[in-house]
């Protein structure tokens, strides 16, 4: 096996988007580097119940109002 053909396997500071912090093993950065995040669990929708959130702000009936109601009985 060559020698010197993985990365650099090592420790670095996940930050998330509300402060809080934990400690990792990644071979992003340096020993040491601090990742802060601008996207995580606590704020996009996909982890916040993405689905409810596009019909609350009435991206769904925007949709159905361009394009029709693909998945609804149709209308003849």
């Amino acid at each position: 096996m060559k020698a010197d053909t993985h990365p650099d396997y090592h420790e670095i500071t996940i930050v998330m988007t509300d402060g809080t912090e934990y400690t990792t093993r990644s071979t992003w950065g340096k020993e040491g580097d601090v990742m802060k995040l601008d996207v995580d669990p606590l704020t996009h929708p996909a982890w916040q119940g993405g689905t409810g959130r596009v019909v609350e702000k009435g991206q769904l009936s925007k949709f159905e109002s361009r394009y029709g109601s693909l998945f609804g009985a149709s209308d003849s």
